[in-house]
């Protein structure tokens, strides 16, 4: 961190100046003084030149107004930035505040006690309150408005300072004796301070300052001490809250006047003076500290006494109070940044994260890559690379050195244990020093690699790669294994302070002056330098020869590392330091391609040298990213970081040097012969460059040719052969406008000659199809149909590339490019353009596959099938249908394209439904399938599942009828499969015939289709007796229960004797009954207890009435004897006698013919009557 003196303000009549104050918004400066001075000042910058931005702009009081209103010393000042307001006191206790009207500051209110002096004024955060303290120990809190919130006497106390914490719930009041109480917002006493920073102090001691940084634009780490109080005998404390028992202490050795934390507090400024021993007055010393206690640097101070000081809004500039002076210092802060290829790399904090926001802004691009880090310590650049070094955690004493790409990618982390103070890189090798010991790491990123490379990293990985020095070693240039740490935990009596290298060369400073230079890529310590300056930054030109070494005042000063010398003794030594010294020095930068040139930042001017002599300066306040060809880019980091999230490109700037600006003032204005000897006697490639371009512009090609061949371009020389082979002028002259890039004239010009091929052969070239096809559609004559079609798709290529897809499209119907046209279809989901698209194709056209697989991802089967039987794929088109689960259709693709395997395709999926237990979905697979028998397999498996869980009966009776149904499915299908076979009317009932032989050959068939209504009519008949029952009609009932005897395989027999028992029961038919209870007591599924219990009833009903049927029925005789077995009617369980009967066309049971007339359905499989 850099400061010097930049302006002085006189105040009239030599009134001597109190205070201080910068309004950190508006930019006002409030100074009050003796005799009731009070003026408020405003510096603005006016310059129309862009390049003058920042500190380098001149700057003129755009506001010297003097407020009238005190009679005595003005004493305190203080602004309240949120609502534009300014309130003084005086000597007098006189308060008066004041507001901006109309571009002037007018008095808006005033208040006096007239008891005693304002020693202090503090606005809280947000600007709503202000405490004022009084010497006599009166505390008065105020709101904006100027209404009195609370007043306090603090009794026997003389107060003299007053400060607000960060959430305005704590206020310390600072006491003539040294004392800091801390009291809660509304005036109670909490604490007294603990000032660990005066211990061992004796005699009378008052407080200089305390300045409590609100974090209004963030911290400089988490956690980060933001309370300064300091003393008049130089002792200070810096500490993270009120309470801290383990401050920040410093010693400044000097007498502190006044102390202020700039805008980000990451800097404290601590004013007052210091005891020379050579002088006898003592100096105006203004002290920098971070907030860690890091002393940054000392700006010396002209004048007698200083009394105040304050920082400027932004952080460049401060305002010091001297005598009747106000002085203006600039501060050149130590931004974290770099520049590596075309990209700035810049670190800022912002209130709302805890972390770093590293920027890596592409500056060719104008595009940024945000990363945030962690305890961010410094950020390395070189070549096109960038190293972060961080802390690796808060508890964890390691330190991270990230290696990162220029758009912030991390490539390789590396941990290592010593704290890396100052890091430097070459492109080969980072260096990290920590102030005892540095450490070297050969870092390697992904690139082609020379069989040289190759061979070394055949090496373990770690091997010779990272190694650690102490300082006071004498390492032999020798490879070591792994680093050894313990070297970095000894102490050295003369610490590091700076580190450069180059690729062969690491030099080190330590702070008594001393330069130790080691070799690279083995370390090996080659020369030790003794200087009388401490270095705070080193830097070696591209040869590695000499050394610029710039101090912690600023000196710059050169060292010429390999010069020999005999001193005064006779003996030889080895490096001489250099005439050159310049003051004020701020960064510096060599070029990169001359040994000689490099340029600097003096004050907010920058100087280029060559040969130590400078040419005359250019006035700017950029930091210098890049010195090479004659050019400087430097980057306002000033501007960019008061908005970082926005930089612009006005902030980079190029600088050319003087051979440069000579060269290219000689080629305008004097001609190619003076301006070729000027570069001769100057040789640089980007002047022979230059000189090359100007003779190719007049077509000077001998000139030109030779300009090339200085500078190396071989490309230049061959365009020059191939200008020399034209013929025509004018052909030279518009390929020469095309070198230069001036592509519109030149195809102008090529149209004007008539040659359309060549301006179409440029825009090829320049890949710029938009005008190829204008050239190809505008000219007469016949285009060439395949470079139209090739400009075609290559726009449509542009347009979907872009994700354009209607313009794509548009493109490619007129390039004919059917495989784009199809993705374009698929992506805007039209799905009837593609399938238009399809059916244009020729059949088994490569395409085919790849539009059906689009309309299988969108699971459209149908036009997938079609596409893929156009192709001659039916496997495809199945698997398309299983995987849609459209199996009715594969089955129907894999019979007519004689495919095998759809039984054991539907087998695996209908078994994985089954693992699942998704039984239903099954049998619809199967049957939708056509396997009718394979799907009433699993429905009667389910009938009897359901039937064992004692389920509703109506339930049990639907899934055997389904089954059943399912059943007859199948009969249909087989006897149709032999309709088929045998062919013709006259075979029917041998196809019948057939079709009952092929079912007896199925294992397990007999059971489903002899009798697969069974389990239908069991169940049937069963609801229907208890229905009859219910309903009154008893023998019916009792008729129809008699039926269940035949179904004790489907339904329990306990449940159809039982019923039986209360059908015979209800229609006293006493001996029936006492049948069904001996079938029930024979039972041999009923327990002891349960066949107890019928026994018990048997008795009681039977002791009660005679065990036989009181009257017979006539039907009797018939159920009983008979030749066969009669028809039975499914609607009322009565058998059908008559010959006039209805009889179902699915399920083929019967009904009487005058019940039927009653019902819409079938009773048993309720398929519709008629």
């Amino acid at each position: 961190m850099f400061f010097y003196l930049s302006k002085k303000i006189t105040i009239p009549n030599s009134v001597k100046l109190k205070c201080i104050s910068w309004n950190k918004d508006q930019g006002f400066i409030a100074c009050g003084g003796e005799d009731g001075l009070l003026k408020v000042l405003k510096l603005e910058t006016q310059t129309d030149d862009a390049k003058l931005r920042g500190l380098a702009a001149p700057s003129n009081l755009s506001m010297n107004q003097t407020l009238e209103g005190h009679s005595g010393s003005v004493q305190v000042v203080a602004w309240n930035e949120q609502y534009q307001k300014l309130t003084t006191s005086d000597q007098n206790g006189l308060i008066i505040v004041w507001m901006l009207y109309k571009g002037s500051w007018y008095e808006e209110m005033i208040n006096s006690r007239n008891k005693s002096v304002v020693r202090s004024m503090s606005w809280n955060a947000d600007g709503q309150k202000i405490c004022i303290v009084y010497e006599d120990g009166a505390v008065i809190v105020g709101s904006v408005d100027g209404n009195r919130i609370w007043g306090k006497e603090l009794k026997g106390i003389q107060l003299c300072h007053v400060a607000w914490s960060t959430d305005s719930k704590i206020l310390l009041f600072g006491m003539a004796n040294g004392e800091i109480h801390v009291y809660d917002n509304q005036g109670n006493f909490i604490i007294k301070m603990r000032l660990s920073c005066l211990v061992n102090v004796t005699g009378a001691i008052s407080i200089a300052g305390i300045h409590w940084y609100h974090g209004t634009e963030g911290y400089v780490e988490p956690d980060c001490p933001c309370l300064a109080i300091c003393f008049d005998n130089g002792r200070c404390q810096i500490m993270r809250h009120e309470n801290d028992r383990n401050p920040v202490l410093i010693d400044t050795g000097m007498h502190v006047v006044s102390i202020q934390w700039n805008h980000t507090g990451s800097v404290l400024a601590v004013a007052g003076s210091q005891k020379v021993v050579t002088q006898d007055k003592d100096v105006n010393t203004v002290q920098f500290y971070t907030p860690f206690g890091e002393h940054l640097g000392t700006l010396k101070v002209p004048g007698k006494r200083m009394s105040a000081l304050s920082w400027e809004g932004g952080g460049l500039k401060i305002a010091l109070a001297v005598d009747s002076f106000i002085y203006f210092a600039n501060i050149r802060p130590d931004y974290k940044w770099g520049y590596c290829s075309n990209t700035v790399v810049y670190a800022y904090t912002t209130p709302d994260r805890p972390e770093y926001c590293v920027v890596f802004w592409d500056t060719k691009n104008n595009e940024k890559y945000v990363k945030y880090v962690k305890s961010l310590i410094s950020v390395t650049t070189c070549g096109d690379f960038c190293i972060l070094a961080t802390k690796a955690d808060e508890s964890h004493p390691q330190f991270v050195l990230v290696l990162c790409n220029s758009i912030g990618t991390p490539l390789d982390p590396k941990y290592i244990d010593i704290v890396p103070l100052f890091v430097t890189m070459t492109k080969t090798h980072v260096i990290a020093a920590s102030k005892e010991a540095f450490y070297i790491w050969q870092y390697r990123v992904a690139k082609k690699l020379m069989a040289l490379e190759i061979n070394q990293i055949t090496r373990p990985r770690r091997e010779g790669r990272e190694r650690v020095y102490h300082v006071d070693d004498t390492p032999s240039a020798s490879v070591d294994g792994v680093p050894d740490y313990s070297k970095a935990i000894q102490g050295t009596r003369d610490p590091i302070c700076a580190i450069t290298a180059s690729d062969k060369t690491l030099i080190v400073g330590r702070e008594s002056g001393t330069i130790q230079r080691y070799s690279l890529p083995n370390v090996g310590l080659i020369q030790k330098y003794f200087l009388n300056c401490r270095a705070y930054r080193l830097s070696l030109n591209c040869n590695s020869s000499r050394l610029a070494i710039i101090d912690i005042s600023g000196v710059l000063t050169f060292f010429d590392l390999d010069s020999r010398a005999m001193d005064s003794t006779g003996q030889q030594v080895i490096g001489e330091l250099l005439k050159l010294e310049r003051k004020d020095v701020w960064d510096m930068k060599w070029a990169k391609d001359n040994p000689d040139l490099f340029a600097m930042m003096e004050k907010t001017r920058m100087y280029v040298f060559r040969n130590l002599d400078p040419e005359e300066p250019i006035q700017t306040s950029g930091y210098i990213c890049n010195f090479e060809d004659l050019e400087i880019k430097s980057v306002l980091l000033d501007e960019i970081l008061k908005d970082p999230e926005h930089p612009n490109k006005d902030y980079m700037l190029n600088f050319e040097i003087r051979s440069l600006r000579d060269s290219r003032a000689l080629l305008e204005k004097v001609g190619i012969e003076d301006a070729s000897q000027f570069i001769e006697d100057n040789p640089h490639p980007r002047l022979w460059r230059l000189l090359a371009e100007a003779a190719l512009q007049k077509l000077d090609l001998c000139t030109a040719e030779q300009a090339f061949v200085r500078c190396e371009d071989y490309q230049g020389i061959k365009f020059v052969k191939r200008l020399g082979n034209l013929q025509s002028e004018a052909m030279k002259q518009a390929e020469v406008v095309a070198y230069f890039g001036r592509f519109e004239e030149a195809e102008r010009m090529y149209l004007d000659m008539d040659r359309r091929d060549l301006a179409i052969g440029l825009r090829l070239k320049l890949v710029d199809w938009f005008r190829v096809l204008h050239l190809l559609k505008t000219g007469s004559g016949v285009a060439d149909d395949s470079l139209l079609e090739q400009a075609h798709n290559a726009i449509g290529d542009y347009f979907a590339d872009r994700q354009k897809w209607l313009n794509a499209v548009e493109y490619y119907v007129q390039g004919r490019n059917q495989e784009r046209l199809a993705e374009c279809y698929y992506m805007l989901e039209d799905y009837e353009g593609l399938e238009s698209l399809a059916s244009s194709l020729p059949e088994n056209h490569k395409l085919l596959p790849d539009i059906a697989q689009m309309f299988v991802r969108v699971g459209m089967c149908g036009q997938a099938v079609t596409a893929f039987l156009r192709c001659n794929q039916p496997k495809a088109a199945v698997d398309t249908c299983v995987h849609l689960h459209q199996w009715n259709k594969a089955v129907e693709l894999a019979k007519s394209h004689n495919m095998k395997e759809i039984g054991s395709l539907l087998a695996r999926y209908a078994s994985h439904l089954l693992e699942k237990n998704k039984t239903l979905e099954a049998i619809e697979l199967y049957r939708k399938a056509s396997y009718f028998f394979d799907a009433a397999k699993l429905m009667f498996k389910i009938a009897d599942e359901e039937a064992k869980k004692r389920a509703k009966p109506l339930r049990v009776k639907k899934l055997y009828v389904l089954a059943a149904l399912l059943v007859q499915q199948h009969q249909e299908q087989v006897k149709s499969a032999q309709r088929g076979k045998a062919g013709g009317e006259s075979s029917e009932a041998a196809s019948a015939l057939a079709g009952f032989l092929e079912e007896e050959v199925l294992p397990t068939a007999g059971r489903f289709t002899d009798s697969a209504w069974r389990g239908a009519e069991a169940y049937h008949f069963f609801v229907l007796a208890q229905r009859q029952l219910y309903e009154g009609y008893v023998d019916t009932a009792l008729q129809t229960a008699f039926h269940l005897r035949d179904y004790e395989d489907i339904i329990p027999a306990v449940e159809i004797y039982s019923l039986l028992a209360l059908c015979a029961c209800a229609s006293r038919a006493f001996g029936t009954c006492s049948k069904a209870f001996i079938k029930l007591e024979s039972l041999e599924t009923l327990s002891s207890e349960q066949k107890q219990q019928y026994e018990d009833l048997a008795l009681e009903i039977f002791t009660k009435h005679t065990p036989k049927d009181n009257r017979k029925s006539e039907l009797d005789s018939l159920l009983e004897g008979g030749e066969g077995k009669l028809p039975t009617c499914v609607a009322t369980g009565r058998p059908i006698t008559e010959y006039q009967f209805w009889m179902c066309s699915v399920c083929r049971h019967c009904v009487h013919a005058q019940e039927i007339s009653s019902c819409a359905f079938c009773p048993l499989c309720h398929s519709a009557v008629g």
